[in-house]
C-alpha cells in the first residue's frame, strides 16, 4: 500500500505521516529529504519554487513510490499541490496510490509555521502555497484542527471502511 500525505506546509505531513506509517508498520518518508540544495537554498531565502525546480524531484519520488510499492509499501510526506505534480508522482505506480490531503486555515497554518523550529521553510512562503494549492475530488481531505493522533485516527477509519477500495 502506498499513502501520500500531502497539503501545505504546517499542516502537518511529517507528524501525521509518521504516525500513520507506524500505526500500519509501514515505512515512512519525507519529500522533503529528496529536495536538490539549490531547492533548500531557494526556500530559505524565501524564494517560492517553480515548476522547473519542482520537476527533477517529483520524478525522484515518482520512481522511489514505483519502489516502495514493488517491496513493503511506504507512506510519503509531500505537499504534491498540484494536479499535474501528483500525476508525475503516480506516474510509475502499477496501483493506486491512496492520497491524504491535509487542509487547513491560513491563520493556524501560519501560527503552526512562526513556532517551528530548524525547518528551511520560510513563512512568507506559505501564501504562494496556498495559491498553487489544487485541492481534488479524489482522496480524503483532512481538517487538520484536531490533533495528529485523532487526525490518524480518521485515516485508519477511512482506510478500514468498505468504501476505501473505490
Amino acid at each position: 500500500m502506498l499513502i501520500v500525505v500531502c497539503g501545505v506546509s504546517g499542516t502537518g505531513k511529517s507528524t501525521v505521516g509518521k504516525l500513520l506509517a507506524t500505526a500500519l508498520d509501514l515505512s515512512f518518508y519525507d519529500a522533503d529529504d529528496f529536495h536538490p540544495e539549490s531547492n533548500i537554498a531557494k526556500m530559505k531565502a524565501g524564494i517560492a519554487l517553480d515548476d522547473k525546480d519542482r520537476q527533477p524531484w517529483l520524478e525522484t519520488l515518482a520512481l522511489k513510490l514505483s519502489a516502495w510499492q514493488g517491496s513493503s509499501g511506504a507512506v510519503l510526506a509531500c505537499s504534491a499541490l498540484k494536479e499535474a505534480y501528483r500525476v508525475i508522482l503516480a506516474s510509475h505506480c502499477s496501483e493506486p496510490i491512496k492520497w491524504v490531503f491535509l487542509h487547513g486555515s491560513e491563520a493556524l497554518l501560519t501560527e503552526r509555521l512562526a513556532s517551528r523550529q530548524g525547518h528551511f521553510f520560510d513563512v512568507r512562503l506559505l501564501s504562494s502555497q496556498l495559491d498553487a494549492l489544487e485541492l481534488p475530488d479524489y482522496g480524503w481531505v483532512i481538517d487538520v484542527q484536531p490533533a495528529p493522533a485523532g487526525i490518524v485516527e480518521t485515516i485508519l477509519a477511512k482506510l478500514n471502511s468498505p468504501a476505501a477500495d473505490s
